[in-house]
Parts: C-alpha cells; structure tokens; sequence
C-alpha cells in the first residue's frame, strides 16, 4: 500500500487526549492537545465526546465518521489505520461503531477485533492495537 500511515483515533471536541488512542496519539502521531478533529500530524481525530467529554449521540458520531470517510477518499494516497473508535472510553459497542465504516476506501486498514464487521476485505487489511500499558509506580526510597 503506498503512502504514510495516518493514526485514526476516537477523541473528544476538546482535544484533551489524555487516555487510550488519544494519548497514544498525542505521544507518537502528532495530535494536538486543543484539536479533537480532523488531520493532525500522522493522525486523524474522530471525535466521540464533546466539549465538554460527555459521549456523544450516534448519530452526531457517525456525521464525523462520514466526514473521515471523505477525507480518505479524498487522500487514496495514504493509509488510514482505523481504530475501535468510540469502543473504549465513550462506551459504543462495535456492532454500533464498525458498520459505519462500510464504505471506507481501500486505503483504510481495520484493528482486528471489527474483522467479523467486514468479512469480504482481506487479512493484510487488519492489525492489532494494544493501548501501551501505564508505567507501574515506581517504590520510594525509605
């Protein structure tokens, strides 16, 4: 596939990325603290929660997935490696969530546990996302 490899992560209309895809965006994809939409460095906010980080309707998610979806279209060049977006911290479930990505281009690769969403798109079309785990507390000194 040619092209960069752009991070698709769920955020919030803040753009506080603190925890889960988010933070991992914001640590190694380019994503900008204050900015919860849209192309940021190596990664594309697709947001879940609003201002205020309260989840959003389904519907208003699925107006920003459409949005995504055209953004990707419209860069067949690059590769969108799409998260569970919204299937952690905002609370959808996947059978919610995977279904609106049906239309995605070509150029759109899936994490694996929404497989069973898109039986027709072939295995090098999905990938593993493991959120890094929190550095344990280090012990004090006595």
């Amino acid at each position: 596939m040619p092209g960069n490899l752009v991070f698709v992560f769920g955020s919030n209309l803040a753009g506080v990325h603190g925890a889960g895809a988010a933070a991992y965006a914001l640590k190694n994809e380019g994503a900008v603290w204050g900015d919860g939409l849209g192309r940021q460095g190596n990664s594309y906010a697709i947001p879940t929660k609003d201002e205020y980080i309260r989840t959003l309707p389904l519907h208003v998610v699925q107006v920003f997935i459409y949005a995504f979806i055209c953004y990707a279209k419209s860069n067949p060049n690059e590769v969108f490696k799409v998260t569970r977006i919204g299937c952690g911290l905002a609370g959808f479930e996947d059978k919610e969530i995977a279904p609106n990505f049906i239309a995605a281009p070509e150029n759109c690769i899936f994490d694996v546990e929404w497989k069973q969403f898109f039986p027709d798109i072939p295995e090098d079309k999905f990938f593993s996302f493991e959120e890094p785990c929190k550095q344990p507390k280090s012990k004090s000194k006595k």
